[in-house]
């Protein structure tokens, strides 16, 4: 059957990961020496690890199982895929049925006038892909001298060289030579961390005004695109001021310049609309889309391209790009299936109006947590920012430590949150019900209190 049941003892499987596997974004040593932590199953919001101990997945994955595990409906619509034609690919004049179909679908849930997709099989690959894509239409209008794409600090588009450059990360940034040229960076709309004495609104539009300041110090001329999430994730779910992409959106319609927004955590649901656009009225000529696309069942990605920029790639001859499984017929038909699945069990309109709103209240109150300074969210995203002083917005003077240490005691109580420095972050399936919530937050609050003791005990609380 191709499960692994019965598979080797947990010491085992740890030992051979460790001699053969390198893991993304992790100190080999480090994972070595005390061994991986080895997930087996999965069902609905719960893993089961090589033990038989059981957790609540409070990160979906990675921000990508909306739909929650276990569902048999796309592990059959794949089978049945494999089975008909298992690949074939879109390049020489050819395509088939379910790229076709899931092209047709994500035209009709997109905003606005984006109709056309242009696919890959992950975020990064997709972010790449809309390096060229507005690079080339500048180009094809006789403006080769437009490709400069402005990006933020703590940005995450994924990790191939041109998506990690997009992103910016200075961790990232710091391995393998980047960010390529004509890629820059403006501040981050992060409050709590970077407000000072602001207020949120005015925070918010000077944040996004230093936008307006860069295409200026660059040239309007010289400036292709600016690519945002409309929440950033990996950089620690940072939940823009409400003054901040109204801003954005005019300076991108009184200049010349194109907007990409980066869905690839915020699509299908995980803000409570379809995508993240509609939740902040957005309006973007470009979409990246991955993770909940498929669910995470299989990789799969794209861009989400509107009719203006289309008309122009497609009538400037042949865009000499694409991946050997763009629009990979077994990730096309998993995808319209968990689409179609979202859509029919009204997932979207769940998180809306029922789980959102519930998991936001629960969340917020948080705040009075003596270690937690901000509780912030949108939609099924959040972050508590862990602080030693809430007045003074203090942080701990060994950065991310208190982080590492809540994230231990998440795992030891059967919880998985991520930590980001030290806030911790959440991102779960938006199939959670109200019993899963009270679950998620009295693990949270065990969590908090678990470090708050400890750090009190070692004097650590200055």
């Amino acid at each position: 059957m191709g499960m692994i049941d019965n598979h080797l003892p947990t010491a085992e499987l740890q030992a051979l990961d460790a001699a053969h596997h390198m893991h993304p974004f992790t100190d080999g040593d480090k994972i070595n020496a005390q061994g991986a932590r080895v997930i087996t199953r999965a069902d609905g919001v719960t893993l089961t690890d090589s033990d038989g101990k059981e957790y609540l997945d409070a990160m979906a994955g990675l921000w990508c199982v909306n739909l929650g595990y276990g569902r048999n409906e796309l592990a059959q619509v794949a089978a049945q895929q494999m089975q008909q034609l298992p690949f074939y690919n879109t390049f020489f004049m050819t395509t088939h049925p379910p790229v076709v179909a899931l092209s047709a679908r994500l035209a009709q849930l997109a905003p606005g006038d984006l109709n056309h997709v242009f696919f890959a099989n992950g975020g990064s690959e997709a972010n790449d892909t809309n390096i060229r894509l507005v690079r080339h239409f500048w180009a094809s209008q006789g403006k080769p001298d437009k490709k400069v794409i402005i990006s933020r600090k703590n940005a995450y588009h994924g990790t191939s060289v041109g998506s990690a450059s997009l992103g910016g990360m200075t961790g990232m940034h710091a391995q393998g030579g980047l960010p390529i040229p004509d890629v820059t960076h403006i501040d981050q709309p992060f409050w709590w961390g970077e407000g000072g004495d602001s207020d949120p609104a005015e925070f918010g539009l000077a944040r996004a005004r230093a936008l307006e300041a860069e295409i200026d110090r660059i040239g309007e001329d010289k400036v292709a695109a600016f690519i945002a999430e409309p929440v950033q994730g990996a950089g620690g779910v940072i939940v823009p001021p409400e003054t901040y992409w109204p801003e954005i959106q005019r300076i991108c319609d009184e200049r010349e310049i194109l907007l990409i927004a980066d869905e690839v955590i915020c699509g299908f649901g995980r803000t409570g609309n379809w995508f993240g656009s509609q939740s902040y009225n957005i309006s973007p000529d470009i979409m990246t889309i991955a993770k909940g696309l498929s669910s995470g069942y299989i990789p799969i990605g794209g861009s989400i391209v509107s009719d203006h920029v289309a008309e122009v790639i497609n009538s400037g001859g042949e865009f000499a790009h694409g991946y050997t499984y763009s629009g990979h017929p077994v990730a096309c038909a998993v995808a319209l299936e968990n689409l179609r699945l979202l859509d029919e069990e009204g997932i979207v309109e769940h998180v809306g109006n029922v789980a959102g709103p519930y998991l936001t209240e629960k969340w917020k109150a948080l705040e009075d947590h003596p270690l937690v300074g901000e509780a912030r969210i949108k939609g099924m995203m959040a972050a508590l920012e862990l602080t030693p002083d809430k007045a003074s917005r203090a942080a701990f003077e060994d950065k991310g430590s208190v982080g590492l240490l809540c994230r231990s005691h998440c795992f030891e109580n059967g919880l998985v949150m991520r930590c980001v420095g030290d806030a911790m972050i959440i991102s779960p399936p938006l199939i959670l019900q109200r019993s899963d919530i009270d679950t998620l937050i009295e693990r949270t609050v065990l969590a908090l209190d678990k470090t708050y003791d400890g750090l009190k005990k070692d004097g650590l609380l200055k």
